[in-house]
């Protein structure tokens, strides 16, 4: 038997490195410029709240180890086929590629602040898309090995820029603001949902458990060391605005890290920025053309989307996919380009949708204990149904306060709202009249598992042919 190799350290590194982006920035900086420092407060409550949702995903994958369809098999096995195509759909794809058109978004901006060439900004967003849609054609992952490195450099450089603002150590001139625009909880409370998208995806270093010593142990403490690190780096981060940025250019502006940038070290800052802003996001959209694509195919080998997207190119790649995800990733680009109200306004609505798939995962936990309380699990969330109850509750009230803006906050449930309605017709349609089963009945444990086998697609292909 092979010696597995990885410990808490790469736990850590690998949820780190899922988690950070440069929309993380946004986020932060919209936070902070409109409560000040005491958005802090709104970051350890997310924090604490993501740390229950992957103590939730841990249970999951412990119950159902090495599974590659992750949530969307572990909602198959306790609420059926319905809520799974809606889970996965909504928060899973349409989220990660609207957080991608984002981070795309961000990053022509930069390029545009940067160059000045009389073109789009969204001409950047279109290059970028463009090469990696022809690389993962090709089926040439060209990021693979430095993906870790461009996570460790954004969050590097997020920390020693953080300390030397904090410090007031930078070359450019310091601002002289408020620690803080409200002490009034009522404020403070709705930017949680806010805060909510900095720690977003640690639960991706899971797939990795096979390869840990002691993974009963060390992926969940290296995914929830992982997100304390994010809030004490993010933390830094936002003292450093406090010197040398305004609360307000903060909320306004498109790419805030570029703007402290500049405001700390002048040029050089900005151009440090950028650099990393630019490996990030071809770290980002690499890796969410690459899975996307592959899981719209493990869907349509589960007969659970149209069957094109199986189809495979001459590199093996599934091509269908890969251009579905890059033509959304492009839509989402186009129509967030140059605007902050836009940016913000998606990452919230991409926050609603993965907010969403968090509470399908604490609800797969309570399911799956009361069907399955005998079946063996290596990792257990503590204190019986009190932590999901909490992640559930938690969430929900997050989603009603996504916002502190009433006007934003109605057109961000009505977006999410409808989005997830037509999912809900479309996947009850789908499942009754496509794959003809009961649209709400779980699929059996050892079924879900199965479908990790070839040889499971094999047998079903030579039934339907002897019908």
């Amino acid at each position: 038997m092979e010696e597995k190799k990885l410990g808490v350290r790469n736990v850590v590194s690998v949820s780190v490195g899922l988690v950070i982006a440069t929309s993380c920035l946004v986020s932060l900086g919209q936070g902070s410029g409109n409560i000040g420092v005491v958005f802090i407060f709104a970051m350890i409550i997310a924090c604490m709240l993501n740390m229950i949702s992957i103590a939730s995903m841990s249970e999951l994958n412990a119950l159902m180890p090495n599974t590659t369809g992750g949530l969307a098999q572990y909602t198959l096995t306790s609420l059926g086929p319905v809520p799974t195509m809606v889970s996965m759909v909504g928060g899973y794809i349409l989220c990660n590629v609207l957080s991608a058109g984002v981070e795309a978004s961000i990053f022509s901006y930069a390029m545009g602040e940067i160059l000045h060439l009389p073109i789009s900004n969204f001409w950047y967003t279109f290059l970028v898309t463009a090469v990696l849609l022809i690389a993962n054609l090709k089926g040439v992952d060209m990021f693979a090995k430095i993906q870790d490195l461009v996570a460790y450099l954004l969050l590097g450089s997020m920390f020693f820029m953080g300390l030397i603002g904090a410090l007031g150590m930078g070359t450019g001139v310091k601002v002289d603001q408020p620690y803080y625009m409200t002490t009034n909880p009522a404020d403070i409370v709705p930017m949680i949902a806010v805060a909510f998208w900095l720690f977003i995806g640690a639960e991706y270093a899971i797939p990795i458990s096979k390869d840990v010593k002691n993974a009963k142990r060390n992926v969940p403490l290296g995914m929830f060391i992982g997100l304390a690190i994010m809030c004490g780096v993010q933390s830094v981060m936002i003292f450093g605005f406090h010197n040398y940025t305004t609360w307000k250019e903060l909320t306004e502006s498109p790419a805030p890290h570029l703007l402290y940038g500049m405001n700390l070290l002048g040029t050089p800052g900005k151009l440090w920025m950028t650099l990393v802003a630019a490996l990030a996001v071809v770290s980002t959209q690499n890796s969410s053309v690459q899975g996307l694509a592959n899981i719209c195919q493990g869907m349509a080998k589960m007969n659970m989307m149209p069957q094109f997207f199986a189809k495979t190119n001459k590199n093996n790649v599934p091509y269908i996919g890969v251009w579905f995800v890059s033509l959304l990733i492009l839509f989402f680009g186009y129509i967030s380009n140059d605007s902050s109200k836009l940016i913000s306004f998606l990452i919230l609505v991409g926050s609603v949708f993965w907010m969403v798939s968090y509470i399908f995962a604490h609800i797969d936990v309570l399911v799956l204990r009361h069907r399955l309380p005998k079946a063996p699990r290596t990792f257990k969330v503590p204190f019986g149904p009190v932590l999901p109850l909490i992640g559930i509750a938690g969430t929900v009230y997050m989603i009603i306060n996504i916002s502190t803006d009433p006007a934003e906050r109605l057109m961000i449930w009505l977006v999410t709202g409808i989005t997830f309605l037509i999912l809900f017709v479309y996947s009850v349609i789908w499942i009754k009249f496509k794959m003809k089963i009961p649209v709400f009945k779980s699929v059996p444990l050892e079924k879900v598992m199965a479908m990790e086998n070839e040889m499971y697609y094999i047998i079903r292909k030579r039934r339907k042919l002897c019908r």
